[in-house]
Parts: C-alpha cells; sequence; structure tokens
C-alpha cells in the first residue's frame, strides 16, 4: 500500500481502453458486408472503362491506318473532260455517240464523224496539253504499290477497293465483275495490266455499295479491246490502241497515249468527280439525265444483239423479217407433206374466181 492505495488494484474500467470515447477494438457490424458488396462493383467499374478506352484506341488505330492504306484516286488534269483521246487515229462505225470531248494528237485523221456532244480538238494545243496530262495520269497509275493480284480472268470476281494487279494479259472472258466500295463513294478502283485488257461479248463491270464510275481506274501496258455489247466503267489509260466493238457502252473514257482508238456503234458517258481533275476533293459524280437516258437506251441495245447472237463475239443480231413465217421448221416440213397428199379441191361456182367451164 501506497498512499492508502494497494498496489495490486486496476479499475475494471481499463480492460477496454478508449479513445475519443470509443473502444480501439470497436468495428460496425456492417463493414464486412458492404465492403463484400461496394469492391467488386468498383473492380468492375474499372474493368468496363479500361475496355472501353481500349476499344476506342483500336478503332482509331484502325481508322487511321485504313486511311493511310486508301488509294488516292488518280487525278487526269485537262484529260478529264475527254470521252475518247487517241494518239494516231480516231476511227468509228456507225452512230456513236460520246457527251465528252474529243481528242487526238500527234494524229489528225478523224474518219467516221462519231457524235460529240463536247468540244473536238484535233492537234492542237487543248489536244497535246491532255496528252501530256494522260502521261502523267498513267505513269501515276502504273507507279502505285500493289493490294494484291487481279489474276487472269475477272468473271465472276468481287473486289474491295485499292490497286490490284495483273503481270501480262487480263481478261472478262463472260458474266460480270463486281466491284464494292464498302459504302464509301470515294473508294478508288485502280487495275494494273502488263500487257492487254480484253472483255469478251455482253459482259460487265458491276458497282455496287457507293463505287463511283469516276474513281475506276484501268492502266494497260498495251491495247484494250471492249468486246461486242459490253458494259464498261472506268477511265481506260492504254499505251497502245483501244478498240469498242459494236454497241459496247462506257460509262468513263478510252484515252490511248500512242495508238488508235476504234468505234463501233458506241455510247460513252462522262464520268466526272470533284477529283477527276485534280485527283482530290472526292464528290459525288455528276450525270445528267440525257446521259442517263442514252445509256439505259445503248444498253438496251447490246443486250438485244447478246439475245440474238447467243453472246457469240462478232456475231450480228438476227432482226425479225416480217415476211417469213414463225413456224417451226420441223412443222413447216409437216405441212407441205399434208399439202402433197391432199387432193386438189375443185373451185366452187360461187366463189370468186372459181373456174366454171
Amino acid at each position: 500500500m501506497k498512499s492508502g492505495v494497494p498496489q495490486t488494484y486496476e479499475s475494471p474500467l481499463q480492460e477496454t481502453p478508449m479513445k475519443s470515447g470509443v473502444p480501439q477494438t470497436y468495428e460496425s457490424p456492417l463493414r464486412d458486408s458492404l465492403a463484400v458488396s461496394r469492391h467488386p462493383v468498383l473492380r468492375a467499374g474499372r474493368k468496363t472503362l479500361t475496355g472501353l478506352l481500349l476499344l476506342a484506341s483500336m478503332s482509331t488505330l484502325l481508322f487511321a491506318s485504313s486511311a493511310l492504306g486508301a488509294a488516292a484516286t488518280v487525278g487526269l488534269g485537262t484529260g478529264a473532260s475527254f470521252s475518247v483521246l487517241g494518239g494516231s487515229t480516231v476511227t468509228n462505225t456507225g452512230p456513236t455517240t460520246m457527251f465528252g470531248d474529243l481528242g487526238l494528237s500527234p494524229g489528225s485523221s478523224v474518219t467516221g464523224a462519231p457524235h460529240v456532244l463536247g468540244q473536238t480538238h484535233v492537234d492542237d494545243a487543248v489536244a497535246i496539253g491532255a496528252k501530256n496530262a494522260l502521261t502523267t495520269a498513267y505513269n501515276d497509275a502504273a507507279s502505285r504499290p500493289s493490294n494484291g493480284s487481279a489474276g487472269t480472268d475477272l468473271a465472276g470476281q468481287t473486289f474491295l477497293p485499292g490497286v490490284r494487279t495483273a503481270s501480262s494479259s487480263l481478261l472478262l472472258s463472260s458474266g460480270s465483275v463486281t466491284l464494292n466500295a464498302q459504302g464509301d463513294p470515294n473508294a478508288v478502283f485502280i487495275f494494273q495490266i502488263g500487257s492487254t485488257l480484253i472483255t469478251g461479248s455482253s459482259t460487265t463491270v458491276l458497282l455496287v455499295n457507293g463505287a463511283q464510275a469516276c474513281n475506276v481506274f484501268w492502266q494497260v501496258g498495251s491495247s484494250a479491246t471492249l468486246g461486242t455489247g459490253t458494259r464498261f466503267v472506268g477511265t481506260v489509260m492504254a499505251l497502245a490502241t483501244i478498240t469498242a466493238n459494236t454497241a459496247a457502252t462506257i460509262h468513263g473514257r478510252l484515252l490511248a497515249r500512242t495508238g488508235a482508238v476504234n468505234l463501233d456503234t458506241n455510247t460513252i458517258t462522262t464520268s466526272n468527280c470533284a477529283s477527276s481533275a485534280s485527283g482530290s476533293g472526292g464528290g459525288t459524280e455528276a450525270t445528267t439525265p440525257e446521259e442517263a437516258a442514252r445509256l439505259a437506251e445503248a444498253s438496251k441495245v447490246a443486250e438485244a444483239i447478246a439475245g440474238g447472237s447467243g453472246g457469240e463475239a462478232g456475231a450480228t443480231p438476227r432482226l425479225p423479217i416480217g415476211s417469213r413465217t414463225t413456224k417451226h421448221p420441223a412443222r413447216r416440213r409437216a405441212s407441205r407433206r399434208a399439202a402433197k397428199r391432199s387432193p386438189a379441191r375443185p373451185a366452187l361456182p360461187h366463189r370468186r374466181g372459181a373456174f366454171t367451164g
């Protein structure tokens, strides 16, 4: 005992020491349950936000890479206004109509009097300038990095935007080839062809999902031949000669650097976008109502030729002849045999022209 207090005495309240009136070991009975319910929600929220950020980053990268990888259009300069541009001569047979200009240089002979709704320039300053612009455009298209092979036959194939290459000749033997812009009206299609481009009779180049003829280019290393009744789109830039056979329709241009352009009852409608001359700017192709109507009419003629000739190259259409019977040959032969077997009936007196003796 010191000062009257036993040394071993302790207050029972010391077993639960307090700080600011709250025991140190006290915890709310709801703490564990709140932690369990709150933490997973927070973690899930963080994961969702992280996923959205990653998705946005990937979308941005994909968009940027696709924009960088997309082919730019080919600027035609002063050559953009021409439907036909030749090097040596321009020849025509039949009622050919072109909605743009006709040009020739350095040659000076245009024969067959095609119907030109634009201007005609024969070995003048305008034609020479257009030929120089064609050379630049041709070399531009030829130098583009390739996105893959075009194969040797376009028949039945579908191509997305980009540059496709054929090391030698390229054929569209039958049916159609489809160019799919995937909803992008500025999508560009370039075909680099080492040698010749040849289309079979009644073949078609189809544009789908926003593809435009003003953004389709065919760079041909030698000559191009469009078969009878072919429905073609795009700008043909050939090093040598271009031949459009009977009733072939072209929504675009036929531009030959050194050789002739040979026409035969063709319709060539203008294919111009804002980017056609400059190579930039995009825009929607403008086609006049007259062009659309003339192209539809020409397509019907091509279909009639295809139906009459069975699709054979060089065959002439079989037109109906009013004085000829439409009976099947076998039926005609049977009718003639029946007529020989039947005895002739005597003329009756009451009939006109009857012989009465």
